[in-house]
């Protein structure tokens, strides 16, 4: 059996230079994010005594670009590592690493770039229909360019840069959260009585794509009548840089009269399965976040943030929570009763495997033109077998 090493490759457009990464998306695990390590083939020729240089910058845009006029910026951009790539760091190299410097030849040089462990995760927000230019989110991009000095202005024609992101999966099977529940109660003026409703889930962390059953237990001890009831799972979004950037985005939506109206004095129990995913109700809605597009296809819902120190908060950009809610409807006089849980929905943590014995290299490449290299796939290559 033929094992190939998947390599994502971009060349600059003058073609001096050329950076090779295994995988372009790095796994947060609270305390610490994987090291970002590749390697990067650059013409000697072209140098004349400048240097090799390699960043990953953090942009956070918060506003649409067509509005951006009069030098007016709706982006930060942020240094989260950077230095020098030199032919003289050979030493500790991934396998990846070896297995290209091998078939590239002396002019290949390693490098690795540590993230900070408080770096925010990648998220887009869904733009509307009829925007146009970048979608509002958090983004991470590798570049590499030859100057003078790391504060030079890189030159398009001789720089590369490739979009990666940062991602979270969910703990392991034995860290479920507790189970969640809570209960309801509403007393009305003039009258006796009141109308309790008890909302309580099986766990607290769910899988993007696995249903959600809510148990739902009403007691009417009112005169007053339940005539339907209205279950949600909410992705709520909290954009840090503002005062009152905060809301809330129905994902998934039921309504229901099943066993109403509820009579004073009548009791419900239902449970209720609600799938929340990125579905025809939500592909189009503006304001969705989305867990960092590379590519359209590979999109999904963000998944639920998770901070080591909830007083970093304000470094990560936008953060990305759930709730379940369940409201009853009691006339347009009595009004509403309303119940609220979060939840953690995220991605689960692939299995881990060895890297086996490469009989070749499959490069992946990108369009040397294109800045962020979202979904540009050009062609495939397959090269001779490496030697072991």
């Amino acid at each position: 059996m033929v094992y190939a090493l998947k390599v994502f490759k971009k060349t600059s457009p003058n073609s001096k230079v050329t950076v090779y990464l295994g995988k372009r998306d790095y796994i947060d695990n609270i305390t610490k994010i994987e090291s970002i390590d590749g390697v990067a083939l650059i013409d000697p020729e072209y140098l004349k005594g400048r240097k090799l240089f390699g960043q990953i910058v953090c942009s956070f845009r918060y506003g649409r670009e067509e509005d951006e006029v009069m030098g007016l910026e709706f982006q930060k951009d942020l240094l989260m590592a950077s230095g020098e790539i030199r032919a003289s760091q050979k030493n500790d190299l991934t396998k990846m690493q070896e297995r290209l410097i091998k078939k590239l030849g002396s002019n290949a040089f390693p490098f690795i770039f540590e993230l900070p462990k408080n770096a925010p995760p990648s998220v887009t927000l869904q733009p509307g229909s009829e925007a146009q230019g970048k979608p509002c989110g958090v983004e991470y991009s590798l570049r590499v360019f030859v100057g003078e000095s790391m504060d030079d202005r890189a030159h398009k024609r001789s720089s590369v840069s490739m979009g990666i992101r940062v991602i979270q999966f969910a703990p392991s099977q034995g860290q479920q959260g507790r189970q969640p529940c809570t209960v309801v109660r509403r007393d009305f003026v003039l009258s006796p009585g009141d109308l309790e409703m008890e909302i309580n889930l099986d766990k607290q962390l769910y899988h993007h794509g696995e249903p959600i059953a809510v148990n739902v237990v009403i007691q009417n001890r009112s005169n007053k009548t339940v005539k339907k009831l209205r279950a949600q799972v909410l992705q709520c979004i909290d954009v840090c840089l503002f005062e009152h950037g905060s809301y809330k985005t129905p994902v998934v939506t039921l309504d229901t009269s099943e066993g109403c109206p509820i009579p004073p004095g009548g009791t419900l129990h239902r449970t209720y399965t609600m799938t929340p995913r990125l579905g025809a109700a939500v592909a189009d809605r503006h304001g969705v976040a989305l867990g960092g597009r590379l590519r359209d296809e590979d999109t999904e819902l963000a998944s639920t943030t998770l901070m080591a120190n909830p007083d970093d908060r304000d470094g990560f950009g936008i953060i990305v929570t759930y709730l379940i809610r369940v409201k009853l409807f009691l006339g347009a006089l009595a009004g509403e009763l309303v119940g609220e849980l979060p939840i953690i929905m995220m991605h689960p943590k692939p299995n881990p495997k060895k890297l086996p014995r490469m009989d070749s290299v499959a490069f992946e490449t990108f369009g040397s033109n294109s800045v962020d290299d979202a979904g540009q796939d050009l062609d495939r290559m397959k090269l001779d077998d490496v030697d072991e």
